[in-house]
């Protein structure tokens, strides 16, 4: 799986050039972290990518905190659209 940054990002753009909104930044997260998921179900030793992608999940859960408290239908919104759990 190879992720297409252009894409994510024009998808998940709040406006024209948007690129650091929460939205954004989560998506492109996700899309990192799935992509990870398949490498170390192959390569569970590699301990090295695991710790990587605790700090990504744990980024991506920070994120979600923060849209959650500032605006609750954008982090419904993004939730959905990602299809995460919570």
């Amino acid at each position: 799986m190879d992720i297409n940054k252009k894409e994510i990002i024009e998808k998940f753009a709040r406006s024209e050039g948007d690129t650091g909104s929460p939205e954004v930044q989560i998506a492109l997260l996700t899309a990192r972290i799935a992509m990870l998921n398949e490498h170390l179900a192959s390569h569970h030793k590699d301990f090295h990518s695991r710790r990587g992608l605790l700090k990504m999940v744990g980024q991506r859960r920070n994120l979600l905190n923060y849209l959650k408290e500032t605006d609750i239908e954008r982090y419904r919104a993004i939730l959905a659209k990602l299809e995460l759990r919570k």
